[in-house]
């Protein structure tokens, strides 16, 4: 018998009280409904219904099974019977009658290939001999649905039974379960959720995007496509290009007037002082013009679509590069975008801080916007620049102080009558500073630029003259050391005119213009490359802005899920599912073995009914098959009129339930309980799991981007899935544990272990499910009378070896350093609190009497059966009808 992969949770209908309920195909679809409904669960196309039942109500409720066999769904409906209690004493054709547990009675609607008996008439449940707990024990019986109510393990033991005699077997269990305490789980879920919404802080930290590169391809583009484009944004001989290349000719004349004023021959004539003065009027008109021209490229690009602005900027010369397929895609790289930070570990709102990022810097600028920027090169901005340069103080270089102190020196080597030949030098640098202020009309600024050169030639002179006074030199070395001194005055001169001319035409403009006209270039550049792809880029900062509010809506609901619920009110149990909301606060079966079965609860078909029981009368006063149990469990009930069988009663347990922490002596000795106390990898593995799960709650809204329709509508409906899908996470880790990945896991990021999660071993597992099938490794969940039906055949037992798919690596690394072989078939389930082995043993030949229900002729035939098949007498059964 084989299995589809993808299954939907296991449906639990509980009979013993419930049936009264169903009696037509809409009520028990009904019944599916609502607890695939309270799941997050579609309808699935191969159902799986968990029915639990007792051996009578096989045939005192053949309705019920008629109707669940025949569920209408795309593929097989696999239906798997747990039936509690032992089976009501009868007879053969009125002889030879016999005690109970000695036949077990079957309709053939329960013959399908695809339906599975498990018969436990004990759970014995019993730690100690002194016990006395029911043989329908109801925290027992919890922990034994829970278990079948697996996927993965209903499949195998509906499997199993497919190959057993009669698709019928006694279980036998050992389990051990792996968890942690619910204010520990409550509190790392409460934990996870805030730190997967992040800090509120409003927005007033910037954040830093990945370089353009590390960008999803289709945001990169956009993103390195505006700010990489800064050339060939002029049309070759277009007006932007002549009114540029005309300037930027005005100021090259001016830069050669430069060059030659810098000469020796600049200092001498006043010709070209007054080249330069002319070149720089003329440049500072073209610049004017070149300004004019880009204040119109601003202001006709600060309406109209893109494609309007596009083409006033190409009737001026600017060229707006075509966007080809850079707005493709634009969802797909958002979504990306936000997997590789969440992935990264980024809380909700450091993301959504991220995607406001980007949103600033792909939004496309208008031209109007850039205005204020033309005021940082108007013609007020280049005088302004101008005066700064020429207000600079004057700075002499040091190679013109060395050179006139060396040449003071050389020419001051003179005594005696010849002494005044040492001002030579001195008086050369002093009318050179003269003639250089008046060749630039700077008056005494040019002056103050030889004051160093002038000192240090004086004081050159006076070491010389000293120097001629202690050594008498020949009169040939004085003239000699004054031809060089001469020489070393006019490279000095040199250098000095050359700084005083630069720092004049500085003052005169020319260092400004060129500036400013650089400037009014790069704002054209700018201008173009924000009109680049400007429509697709706006989509991506719109849709950028949505995408970061959809994520602190997403951050807001997880606050609210992780804000603590008020106290229950008074007469409200906590593990009530109706009269608390925050079910994950409420203690699971064991965790309250003390509430008593509720009628209402299962007629309700709530799925925590599988694991709580409510308290309540005994018995379904609806059922018409059922009549109050007597005392003894065993006993055989009355039966009532037109009912060969009739359904006992589920025993109530005490009222005085334990404390949560005093349960672990009050579970099944076939259960053992390893309670941690959470590991460090706990509440991040929590919140990786979080991260997941809303990615893939928020994958219809991606297309809603793609199209341009994330609105209000969208967010709205993506808001509803987040919150489905934070609810379905709560759901998932308090029925199938720490341990178990979520629903949609991530595919890259493998689970921790136990120790890191729960702070347990995984050793323990690893030793259960290695044990040796000797028997003593379980327990039957039979009573002494039903032991007597079972195979004695060892070799016909079904053996299930099953653990937490996440504990697989852990478990078969313990097997390998131990040399224990793995054994064969070992079932890695989906759920991460069981682990253990179940023993499905067939029963003897002969033990299991299927007859063939015939209609009464008492009765009137239910309006759902026309054709009469039952009536509201019941059936009758022919014990020679038995196959």
């Amino acid at each position: 018998m084989t299995f589809p992969e993808s299954t939907t949770a296991v449906v639990h209908i509980d009979l013993r009280t419930g049936a009264g309920s169903l009696t037509t195909a809409q009520a028990v679809r009904d019944r599916v409904a609502e607890q695939l409904g309270r799941a997050g669960l579609p309808e699935p196309d191969h159902p799986l219904l968990l029915v639990t039942d007792t051996p009578a109500g096989l045939t005192g409720h053949q309705l019920q099974y008629e109707l669940l066999s025949d569920y209408r769904a795309v593929g097989d409906t696999r239906i798997l019977v747990l039936l509690v209690g032992s089976s009501p004493g009868s007879s053969a054709g009125g002889e030879e009658p016999y005690g109970p547990d000695r036949r077990l009675v079957r309709p053939t609607t329960l013959r399908a290939s695809t339906i599975g008996l498990l018969w436990a008439g004990d759970l014995r449940s019993a730690r100690t001999a002194l016990e006395r707990p029911e043989p329908d024990d109801p925290a027992s019986l919890a922990v034994l649905v829970d278990l079948l109510s697996v996927p993965d393990v209903f499949r195998r033991v509906l499997k199993d039974l497919g190959g057993l005699p009669d698709s019928v077997a006694a279980p036998g269990v050992r389990l051990l379960e792996q968890d942690l305490p619910p204010e520990v789980r409550d509190r790392a879920w409460r934990d996870a959720l805030s730190r997967f919404a992040g800090e509120d802080g409003g927005g007033a930290s910037p954040v830093a995007l990945p370089p353009a590169a590390r960008l999803p391809e289709p945001l990169g583009a956009l993103v390195s496509g505006r700010e990489g484009r800064g050339h060939g944004h002029r049309q070759p001989n277009g007006p932007a290009d002549l009114a540029h290349r005309t300037c930027a000719d005005a100021l090259d004349r001016v830069d050669d007037d430069l060059i030659a004023l810098r000469a020796l021959p600049g200092l001498l004539s006043p010709a070209r002082r007054e080249a330069l003065e002319s070149d720089l009027d003329q440049a500072r008109g073209h610049l004017d013009e070149f300004r004019a021209l880009v204040e119109r490229a601003l202001q006709g690009s600060g309406s109209g679509a893109a494609a309007e602005s596009a083409a006033r900027l190409a009737a001026l010369g600017l060229r707006v590069p075509p966007a080809e397929s850079a707005g493709e895609r634009v969802g797909e790289g958002l979504r990306e975008l936000a997997r590789t930070l969440l992935d990264g570990g980024l809380a909700l709102r450091s993301v959504a801080q991220h995607f406001t990022a980007l949103a600033g810097r792909v939004e496309p600028v208008p031209g109007t916007a850039l205005l204020h920027r033309l005021d940082d090169h108007s013609e007020e901005a280049v005088h302004r620049g101008s005066a700064t340069e020429y207000a600079a103080p004057p700075r002499t270089p040091a190679a013109p102080l060395f050179l006139a102190g060396a040449a003071g020196l050389l020419g001051g080597l003179w005594q005696g009558a010849l002494l005044p030949l040492a001002l030579v030098v001195p008086v050369v640098f002093a009318a050179v500073a003269v003639w250089g202020a008046r060749r630039l009309r700077t008056g005494r600024r040019t002056a103050r630029w030889t004051v160093g050169p002038r000192v240090a030639a004086v004081a050159g002179a006076v070491a010389g003259a000293a120097a001629a006074y202690v050594t008498a030199p020949p009169p040939w070395l004085g003239v000699t050391g004054l031809l060089a001194g001469l020489g070393l005055t006019a490279e000095a001169v040199r250098r000095l005119w050359r700084g005083v001319a630069e720092s004049w035409a500085a003052g005169r403009g020319t260092t400004a213009l060129r500036t400013a006209l650089d400037g009014l270039d790069a704002l054209l550049a700018e201008l173009v490359r924000e009109h680049w792809a400007a429509e697709e880029r706006l989509h991506c900062a719109d849709a950028a802005r949505s995408v970061a509010g959809m994520l602190r809506a997403t951050a807001a609901a997880a606050d609210a899920q992780a804000v603590p619920e008020p106290a229950a009110p008074a007469g409200v149990s906590a593990s009530d599912p109706y009269g608390d909301e925050d079910w994950l606060s409420a203690p699971s079966a064991l965790e309250d073995p003390g509430a008593e079965t509720s009628a209402d609860a299962a007629d309700d078909g709530d799925w925590a009914a599988a694991y709580s029981w409510e308290s309540g009368p005994a018995g379904d006063r609806d059922d018409p098959y059922a009549t109050p149990a007597p005392d003894n469990a065993y006993a055989t009930p009355a039966p009532a009129p037109g009912n060969a069988y009739t359904t006992p009663a589920p025993k109530a347990a005490p009222v005085d339930a334990a404390p949560w922490e005093d349960t672990a002596t009050r579970t099944p000795r076939w259960l053992d309980r390893e309670i941690g106390e959470g590991g460090p990898d706990l509440v991040a593995t929590l919140a990786g799991d979080l991260r997941t799960t809303v990615l893939v709650a928020m994958q219809p809204y991606w297309g809603a981007v793609e199209r341009g329709q994330a609105g209000t509508l969208a967010v709205r409906r993506t808001e509803e899935r987040v919150r489905d899908v934070l609810s379905d996470a709560r759901h998932h880790l308090w029925h199938n544990g720490v341990l178990a990945p979520p629903r949609h896991p991530a595919e890259h990021r493998a689970r921790t272990s136990a120790a890191e999660l729960l702070g347990t071993d995984s050793l323990r597992v690893a030793e259960l499910m290695g044990r040796d099938t000797d028997g003593q490794a379980v327990v039957q969940l039979s009573s002494p009378e039903q032991g007597a039906l079972l195979s004695r055949d060892p070799e016909a037992a079904r053996w299930i070896r099953f653990a937490p798919k996440t504990l697989q690596g852990e478990v078969e690394t313990a097997w390998h350093k131990s040399g224990s072989p793995p054994p064969d078939g070992a079932l890695w389930t989906s759920s991460g609190r069981y682990a253990g082995l179940i023993r499905l043993t067939p029963l003897r030949m002969g033990v299991v009497d299927t007859v063939l229900p015939r209609q009464s002729t008492g009765g009137s035939p239910r309006p759902d059966h026309p054709d009469g098949t039952y009536s509201s007498a019941g059936t009758e059964t022919g014990g020679d009808e038995g196959w």
